[in-house]
This record gives structure tokens, C-alpha cells and sequence, in this order.
């Protein structure tokens, strides 16, 4: 066993970290598989600079941002770029905490936010910053412990157990968190070790009509004019270590943090990212990208259509509605803008064929062999098992629990009041639920509510058959009028308001159990939740189950048939290393990109009348005097670049580093045609997109006003 373990792990290495055209690359591996390749591509660091566990390197300087209770899922990546814990993100990954921060009397979503000092900066609760402290190769660990022959659900099972008996052995006597992942498909396992720290608090935001400039129309475009940046602070205690918010703590002091370079780029510049990548699928076969295109992706984004519809109009109409609903519509669009361009490339460069081929030439490579045999046969059959389940799955999901938000809140209730009964924490229960439905209603409007969940209805009953419509969805059908139902639905429901769910509440008793559980609302979101649990999920996981373990061989057998060839390990929102050039591209025959804009360009789009094009006049007063500053590219102020790193998902807020490893960059999106990059990169097309660092400067010094936080940073002229 220990000899095929050490055989597949240097097969997977070596065939994983030769060239680097594309990839996202494990940073403690960069010295043996990556560093000379990128020294010729211009970088002029060692793979020391980059990561070192015994001295302060570049990945001191990068954090996960994660949320408690999933601290190491990172939604994105931040950096620090001075010695008193001051960070650079996305402004789209600060949205929710500048949101919840707001009201009409202030408006920090359309105003901006900028604290004068630090007593004025705002905490928020439940937001995490991890750093990392090392990575381990625990692949021997976990694999010398398990039987090749053992069943898919009893091995999955090993794996944990073990994986947390390494995590807490390598952190017990500390302040450390361990986190064990899948690497290659779960052919390999690296653990990764993490300071958390849980005060983090908001510094400056600007305007959204800067930090979200070109809103939903131009997200995942290029050419982009976006500054997509928001500045945080970590907290600390005494100790200089993790802490929960306190007014004793004081900022955190990291072992190093970025220099910002101010001396511009050009085309053809070596670009480094360093961030927290959440997902990708480089490996999946033809018959799970064929359902992409041709089942999911069509009704997710359906779905969502119809949702962002109901929004935008409501919050065209009220601004009021804008503010409760700003983050909430960001979050749907986000997903179904890219959804369709995954569509689109993935069709466009053939992709469903390529596989084909490379699955022939891995079933004639594979006869005879006992351990790759009939893996394509059994991934179509799975997936033709598996076609009517996940539509089935997508409007349970998509249209049923998270369509109208008062089923969501239903259920939640339901599930808190019944857990507090059996832990027999009633008085706690209420005062819990009394400040959760607070922050619900804070952001919510029943009207808008209503007509979503019209829409979902009608979608659900209109593209599933009945046999996969829950109950109480079809009582909307068989009404025949879709609005009166759902009136009758908020009319009959203590569910509307906060009046109507504090009243249900009562004692938080078995009687408010029963009331709850006779409410329509939660009737609804019952009957779709068991038909989920009873009718899709049992073999839905089986399928995904039995999937998990034929990608794992599937790309054993890759990694053998060709090990000359790149196969790099799927990003898992893990730290990763991804290297390009800047460079434009052409989308189209006839169109050519360059590979950055200006502020120019903002004013060229700069609409008071469309929200998302009403530029703050104090931008449009600071471009009528040109008072650019420091911050110009032959006499413009340069605002966004593209370069054609491998990105995805969790990279948002990256740093982009140049050849000296200083700071030019902050990763916000990609270029739209590009998005299936998850599943097939292409470097001609794919590019990520960054806001330039001297448009973050120039917002902050010339539009902001807040110059004392630039006295902070080191940055290079």
C-alpha cells in the first residue's frame, strides 16, 4: 500500500506542477515544481519570499475572509497593506456589512464610508480573517489507513475520522485551527493551519455608485470601470492574538504586509495572485458538462430571472427598497450572470466534444485494466440517473426554499422553537428569535416578497412534471390563479410581519410549535423540504456519492495515461498561487480589448439618471479640475486591468503582485467570455479582472478625503 501511495503522490506532483500555463498552484510546492518557470516569466522573488513558515513571507500578508461557524470557507480574500492590520478587499465582499451598517439617515451604500479615526470604525459580528500558518502534506497520514477495497461511504467516513484526529493533534495546546482538505480529486490530502481572528472591522467604503459602478450590466464585463474596493481593519488583543470584539483590543500588527507600487504596468508584465479560490471542476467528464449546458444551468438562470425582475422594480420604484434589497439582488445576479456565460463558453469552445475525445482515448488506454475499466460507462449511467433528480433539486432549491424569502423564515423559526423545546431554553428562545426576526424585517418587503413568490410558483409547476412538484406546490396550480394564491397565502400567514411572528411565538411552547406548524407559509416550505429530503436527496447523494469516487479514479487514471501533461489540483478555497501576464484579448472577430481603462471611461458612462452610472459629483468635480494626483498613466488615471491569471470564485480581493511581489492590484471578477475557466481555461480568453491600486489611492486621498489612512501604507513611487 505505501509503495502505490508514494507512487501516486509523485506521479501527481510531477505531472501537476511542470509547466504552469494554467493552474492554481500550492504555495509550499512553488519552490521544487513552480519557481523557475515563473523566474522566467519575469518574477524576481525565490519561492521563500512567497512562502516560508520560519521567517515572514507574502503569505503573511494574505487572508482568508470567512464567517463564523464556516471560518474555512473563505467567500473571499483580503491583504493587509500596513503594520497596524489595515486591509484592502472587494467592495462587493464588504457589501453585506456595509448594508447591514445602513439606514436612510445613513446611507453608507450610496454614500460612502469613511471612519476619520479609529474609534469611529464599525465592528461586525460573525466576520472572520484567517491566516495562514503552514501547510502539511498529511497524504501518508490518511492513506496508509485505508483499504483500497473498502465501500465508497465507509472509506468517506475513515477519511474524516482520521482527518480529525491529524487537525487536533497539530493544534492542541494552542490557538490554531487545522483544516484537512481533498486534493486531485481525493487522491491527496494537505491540511492547512490558520490564526482566526474574529474582530474585524469596517475602515472606508466608497459610494457604490464607484465601488459597484455599472452594477448588474457590466459584472463579469469587460472593458470594466469599477472600483470594487473596500478597506477593513483586524483587531487583536494585547497578545497581539485572536480575539473576539472588544474595546480593549487593539489593531493587529501582522509579520508583514504589501508595498504598494504606484509605478504602473504595461502589456506582457508578470502578474502573481495570491488568494483563496472557491471551486473548480477542470476534470469532469462529458456527460456532466452536457447537463450543465442542456438541465442546470438553463433553470437556475430562469429562476433567477424572474426573481431579479421582481427586485429591480421594486427597488427603481423605492429607495428605501434599494437599501434593504441591494445586497440581496447582488447575490442572485452574481451566480446567474455567470451561469450563462459558462453556457456560452463552454459551447463556444466545444467543450463537451474535447471530452469525448479524451474519454475515448481513455477507454482504449483503460482495457484490461481492472482498477480504470468501465469508468465511462458507469459515469453515464449515473448521469442519465441523475438528470431528472438535480432539475428536480434545482426548483426545490432555486424557486421552493430560497424563492420567496418568508418560507426561508418560516423554517427557521420552526427549526429554532422546536430545538429550544427539547433543550428546554424557552425565555432564551424568544429573546433570540426576537432579534433575528428584527434584522429580517430591517432588510424586507412583504409586497416584494409576494411577487417572487408568484413567480417561483408559477416557474416550478410550469417545467416540472407532478410526479416531481411537491403537494402544497400544486395546490397553486390546481387554484388556477397564481396571484390570489399567494395573497391568500400573506393574508392567512403570521409570517408577514414582525407583529405576526412575535405573536405565533407566544412561550416558545409546544402550542407555539403547533401554530407554526398550521401556518400555510410553513406549510409550504414543509412540503417542499420533505419532498426534498424523501423523494430527491436519498438518491441524489447516493448518485454524487458513487460520482465522488469514479472522479477520483477517473483522474488517477488521467494522471497515468498521460503524465506528461498538466493536471493540477482543483481550487477548494485553500491558498493558491496563480501566475500570468497582463494582456487584452479578442472576444469576437473584429474586436480587440486593450488591457486596461480609465477614469475618462467612467465619465464617457457616467448617466445621472440610471443608479448604476450616477457617479458621485465629487468625482465628476474632482475630474473637471483634473486634481489626479500622483495616481496617472500618461495623464489619465488609470481605474482597471485585465491579465490572464487562472481565477475563480473566493479569489475576489486577491492581491495582484508584480515581479517584486508589491501590491498593483486588487482581483475583483473576470471577463464574461471567459467564465467556464472552472471547468476549461483557455489563456487566450480568460482573463481576471483587478481594480488598479492607484485608482484605490486616488478614491481614497482625492475622492474620500480620508488621506490619513494612505500615512499608513509604504508605497513606492
Amino acid at each position: 500500500m505505501k509503495k502505490w501511495i508514494s507512487f501516486l503522490s509523485v506521479l501527481c506532483l510531477w505531472a501537476g506542477y511542470c509547466k504552469a500555463d494554467e493552474g492554481m498552484w500550492i504555495p509550499m510546492l512553488l519552490k521544487k515544481y513552480n519557481i523557475e518557470d515563473m523566474q522566467k516569466k519575469g518574477f524576481k522573488l525565490t519561492a521563500e519570499d512567497i512562502y516560508d513558515i520560519n521567517r515572514a513571507s507574502l503569505k503573511d500578508a494574505v487572508v482568508g475572509l470567512g464567517r463564523e461557524g464556516s471560518p474555512f470557507h473563505h467567500f473571499c480574500t483580503g491583504e493587509f497593506i500596513s503594520a497596524e492590520g489595515l486591509l484592502v478587499t472587494n467592495h462587493h465582499c464588504s457589501f453585506d456589512m456595509i448594508q447591514s451598517h445602513s439606514s436612510l439617515e445613513h446611507n453608507y451604500l450610496r454614500d460612502g464610508f469613511w471612519a476619520k479615526n479609529r474609534n469611529e470604525e464599525l465592528a461586525n459580528p460573525g466576520i472572520t480573517v484567517s491566516i495562514l500558518v503552514r501547510i502539511e502534506d498529511v497524504t501518508e497520514q490518511i492513506m496508509s489507513q485505508l483499504d483500497e477495497g473498502l465501500d465508497i461511504r465507509d472509506r468517506n467516513r475513515k477519511i474524516d475520522s482520521l482527518s480529525r484526529v491529524i487537525e487536533r493533534r497539530a493544534t492542541e495546546g494552542s490557538n490554531l485551527r487545522a483544516n484537512i482538505k481533498p486534493y486531485f480529486n481525493g487522491n491527496q490530502f494537505f491540511m492547512s493551519v490558520f490564526r482566526i481572528f474574529k474582530d474585524v472591522r469596517l475602515v472606508g467604503a466608497p459610494a457604490s455608485a464607484i465601488g459597484k459602478f455599472g452594477g448588474d450590466t457590466d459584472n463579469w464585463m469587460w472593458p470594466r470601470h469599477t472600483g470594487d474596493f473596500s478597506v477593513l481593519r483586524v483587531y487583536a488583543d494585547e497578545n497581539n492574538e485572536p480575539s473576539g470584539y472588544s474595546e480593549k483590543n487593539r489593531p493587529y500588527h501582522p509579520d508583514t504586509f504589501f508595498k504598494i507600487s504606484t509605478q504602473g504596468i504595461k502589456e506582457g508584465d508578470f502578474t502573481m495572485i495570491f488568494g483563496y479560490p472557491g471551486t473548480t471542476n477542470e476534470y469532469l467528464p462529458s456527460y456532466a458538462i452536457r447537463q450543465l449546458i442542456e438541465v442546470e444551468n438553463p433553470h437556475k438562470v430562469a429562476i433567477r430571472t424572474a426573481k431579479l425582475n421582481v427586485m429591480n422594480e421594486a427597488m427603481n420604484r423605492s429607495e428605501l427598497t434599494r437599501i434593504k434589497y441591494a445586497a440581496k439582488a447582488a447575490g442572485v445576479a452574481n451566480a446567474w450572470k455567470k451561469w450563462q456565460g459558462e453556457i456560452k463558453g463552454l459551447k463556444r469552445f466545444h467543450t463537451v466534444a474535447k471530452k469525448e475525445k479524451q474519454e475515448a482515448e481513455f477507454i482504449k488506454w483503460a482495457k484490461g485494466n481492472k482498477r480504470y475499466e468501465g469508468i465511462i460507462e458507469r459515469y453515464k449511467d449515473l448521469y442519465n440517473r441523475r438528470e431528472d433528480l438535480i432539475r428536480a433539486y434545482v426548483y426545490a432549491s432555486e424557486a421552493g426554499l430560497r424563492g420567496a424569502e418568508i418560507i426561508t423564515l418560516a423554517e427557521k423559526v420552526q427549526g429554532r422553537v422546536s430545538n429550544c423545546i427539547k433543550k428546554k431554553e424557552q425565555a432564551m428562545c424568544k429573546e433570540v428569535l426576537r432579534r433575528e426576526t428584527d434584522a429580517f424585517f430591517k432588510n424586507y418587503d412583504a409586497e416584494t416578497d409576494r411577487r417572487i413568490l408568484v413567480e417561483m410558483l408559477q416557474l416550478y409547476n410550469a417545467n416540472l412534471p407532478g410526479e416531481w412538484i411537491p403537494e402544497e406546490v400544486g395546490k397553486a396550480r390546481q387554484a388556477g390563479d397564481y396571484e390570489r394564491y399567494a395573497a391568500e397565502l400573506f393574508k392567512k400567514s403570521s409570517f408577514d410581519t414582525p407583529q405576526g411572528v412575535m405573536a405565533i411565538l407566544g412561550s416558545c411552547d409546544e402550542k407555539a410549535l403547533r401554530k407554526i406548524e398550521k401556518d400555510p407559509v410553513f406549510r409550504l416550505a414543509s412540503s417542499i423540504r420533505e419532498f426534498t429530503l424523501h423523494r430527491i436527496l436519498p438518491e441524489l447523494t447516493k448518485i454524487e456519492t458513487e460520482l465522488k469516487n469514479e472522479n477520483r479514479l477517473w483522474l488517477a487514471g488521467l494522471m497515468e495515461m498521460n503524465p506528461e501533461k498538466v493536471h493540477y489540483a482543483d481550487a477548494n478555497s485553500t491558498l493558491r498561487v496563480a501566475y500570468g501576464k497582463v494582456g487584452g484579448y479578442s472576444p469576437a472577430d473584429g474586436v480587440n480589448y486593450t488591457y486596461y481603462t480609465t477614469l475618462t471611461g467612467i465619465m464617457e458612462k457616467d448617466r445621472p439618471e440610471i443608479y448604476d452610472y450616477n457617479i458621485p459629483q465629487v468625482l465628476r468635480d474632482v475630474y473637471a479640475r483634473k486634481d489626479f494626483g500622483p495616481y496617472t498613466q500618461d495623464g489619465e488615471v488609470p481605474v482597471c486591468f485585465i491579465a490572464n491569471n487562472h481565477t475563480t470564485g473566493g479569489n475576489s480581493g486577491s492581491p495582484v503582485l508584480n515581479a517584486e511581489g508589491h501590491l498593483i492590484g486588487i482581483n475583483f471578477d473576470r471577463a464574461w467570455e471567459g467564465v467556464m475557466s472552472d471547468m476549461q481555461y483557455d489563456p487566450e480568453i480568460c482573463r481576471n479582472i483587478a481594480v488598479d491600486i492607484r485608482y484605490v489611492l486616488f478614491v481614497i486621498d482625492k475622492v474620500a478625503g480620508a488621506g490619513h489612512l494612505l500615512e499608513e501604507m509604504e508605497i513606492i513611487r
